[in-house]
């Protein structure tokens, strides 16, 4: 099988589509919904790695947002310069540091490159996204995503070939290599034992390029993770500069002529650091800024133009809002190792005194248990009822399906309040329809008819919906009818008894009969279920 990495694990990934000769309009859209599903599920991930300039915690949370503004830029258009909307729509919803950085990017890319774009073409262009990123920041600093993006450009280049497959899986491969070398470019990365955050996030969106480009997803090695809980993080002194770090975030958008921004930049360089000012090009800026003196850096903006959009965050907030842990229940190594590196405490044994246990361990205040079954909902009720007892902010989202635990993972997001936060995981998992795939160990009578032993079943939402001889027969019929129903993505968790024929098999059934549906496939090791499928 193909292999993925998830979060930092090898995992199995099929097949997505053949391999593209150009990067076009439709290659655009594509690259936007899968770079965001990758964000999505890479998220917490990146966020614990953010330990520069401040531990904030939010690199992985800013990226999905700024993406999710790009992609929401294209619904309902059906131009032929889909990149050009998309960088706009980043532009105007970028946040953070390194969304402002990957948002000028894009722009970037959408100024450089022709409708339709070779290799060639594409590393010409990645080149100039490069550029663009250095000069988005007033202090660049090399360890960081900007070290990253440069050294894709100058791989793509080295690639010396017009095929765009070859270009771009050069580009990410460079990337990779970038981004294992940051914490020998920044002091603060090496102290923390951590790659750097934002350049892990540009990594995740190239390799999604790549998969969608190549019809496969790279290979990665495990890299250099967060090995601490994000709430033990500490504030780091200043890299450049005396003192501590400054306290708060400042972002706005700004209607203001090209000439006044020269002279804000100059003002808010004074004020602060983690300056980044990227315009669209029609005269509206994204400004962001980390400062001690919010009224200053807001006032820069009104004396430069209209400033709107305002947001301020203050870092320690930020960190307070961190102290949150998400437990799940799973059986199978490779659902462990997924889970894993979602950030999750993962429980094997469904009992009250393991999942309490995971729930303590975890060290966070605010906590929310995914049981993954119907049967374990029970148990994780009791356990989270010890620990409201004991102090613990705990929700149990009753999840009945690990496809359904990954799609609400997929939402979380740490600036939310939690309950507001348990009810979009709730709302996202009830949203995942779910099946399974197993093998009959006895005769029975069933709602799809009578079954014998060693006959494949496929069960929907827990009920008996196909009976079949053939695996590979039932599987496909399973995905047809969830289809029928409507969906984008479709998630493949393969467990014992699933083979590489199988998956690519249902890989290239779905490229054929449902071309506009997104397909992951990861391996899951769980045992007695061949094939765990969720719809979203």
């Amino acid at each position: 099988m193909d292999k993925v990495q998830l979060r930092g694990v090898d995992n199995c990934s099929t097949r997505l589509r053949g391999v593209l000769d150009s990067f076009d309009a439709a290659a655009v859209r594509r690259w936007c919904a899968h770079g965001l599903d990758a964000l999505r599920r890479h998220q917490r991930e990146i966020d614990d790695l953010n330990v520069y300039p401040v531990p904030d915690g939010d690199t992985g949370t800013n990226l999905v947002l700024t993406f999710d503004a790009a992609l929401k830029a294209l619904s309902g258009q059906d131009g032929d310069r889909p990149l050009t909307l998309a960088a706009r729509g980043a532009l105007l919803g970028a946040r953070g540091n390194s969304g402002v950085i990957v948002a000028q990017m894009l722009r970037a890319l959408a100024d450089t490159l022709p409708a339709e774009a070779g290799g060639r073409a594409f590393a010409g262009a990645l080149g100039h996204a490069a550029d663009a990123a250095y000069r988005a920041v007033a202090a660049p600093v090399e360890g960081t995503v900007l070290s990253v993006a440069r050294a894709a450009a100058d791989a793509a280049e080295r690639a010396g070939s017009d095929d765009l497959a070859t270009v771009v899986r050069h580009a990410a491969d460079g990337a990779a290599r970038a981004l294992e070398r940051t914490p020998e470019q920044l002091p603060a990365l090496a102290r923390a034992g951590v790659v750097d955050a934002g350049g892990r996030g540009l990594c995740v969106l190239l390799d999604a390029l790549a998969e969608i480009v190549t019809g496969e997803a790279p290979e990665r090695t495990p890299h250099a993770g967060a090995q601490k809980q994000p709430q033990q993080a500490q504030r780091p002194a200043r890299e450049h500069g005396i003192g501590e770090a400054f306290a708060y975030e400042v972002q706005y958008l700004l209607e203001a002529p090209d000439e006044a921004v020269a002279p804000l930049k100059e003002k808010l360089a004074r004020l602060g650091d983690s300056l980044a000012v990227v315009g669209t090009g029609d005269g509206t800026w994204n400004v962001h800024v980390h400062v001690d003196a919010i009224g200053p850096a807001i006032e820069a903006g009104v004396e430069a133009g209209r400033p709107y959009r305002i947001d301020v965050t203050r870092f320690e907030d930020q960190l307070e809002q961190r102290e949150r842990a998400t437990v799940v229940l799973c059986a199978g190594d490779g659902l462990a190792r997924i889970f894993a590196a979602e950030g999750a405490h993962v429980v094997t044994t469904p009992s009250p005194a393991e999942i309490l246990g995971a729930i303590r361990a975890s060290g966070a205040g605010q906590i929310v248990v995914l049981p993954n079954d119907k049967d374990a909902a029970a148990v994780a009720a009791t356990a989270a009822a010890e620990a409201r007892a004991a102090g613990k902010q705990v929700a149990v989202v009753p999840t009945r399906s690990p496809v359904q635990a990954l799609a609400a993972l997929a939402v979380r997001d740490p600036q939310r309040r939690f309950e507001d936060d348990v009810i979009e995981m709730a709302e996202a998992s009830g949203a995942c329809r779910y099946a399974e795939v197993t093998v009959a160990a006895r005769a029975a009578l069933t709602v799809a008819g009578p079954c014998q032993p060693g006959d494949v079943i496929a069960l929907i939402d827990g009920e008996v919906a196909l009976i079949g001889a053939d695996t590979a027969s039932v599987c496909r019929d399973l995905i047809d009818r969830l289809l029928g129903a409507g969906g984008e993505l479709v998630t493949l968790l393969t467990g014992e008894g699933a083979t590489e024929a199988l998956v690519e098999e249902l890989g290239a059934h779905v490229a054929g009969r449902w071309p506009f549906v997104e397909v992951n496939v990861y391996e899951g090791g769980q045992p007695h279920y061949p094939l765990l499928v969720g719809v979203e």
